[in-house]
């Protein structure tokens, strides 16, 4: 089982940096996965992921705290 847990999804790399940036200043630890092919830089998605511990707090603060 895996300890990270993917908690936003976006196709805009500064939408993920600021997910990540909020999760930050609330004690959460997070990282962003880039899954967008580099030739082509339409396929794929830039993910969010966070701990499994701390996923629930985490989604409640990205529902809560960050729109777009």
């Amino acid at each position: 089982m895996s300890k990270w847990q993917r908690i936003f999804e976006s196709s805009t790399p500064i939408r993920a940096e600021i997910v990540k940036g909020v999760l930050e200043e609330n004690g959460i630890t997070a990282v962003i996965v880039n899954k967008k092919d580099p030739v082509y830089k339409i396929h794929g998605n830039i993910e969010v992921m966070v701990l499994v511990e701390e996923a629930q707090r985490a989604l409640k603060i990205v529902e809560n705290e960050i729109s777009f």
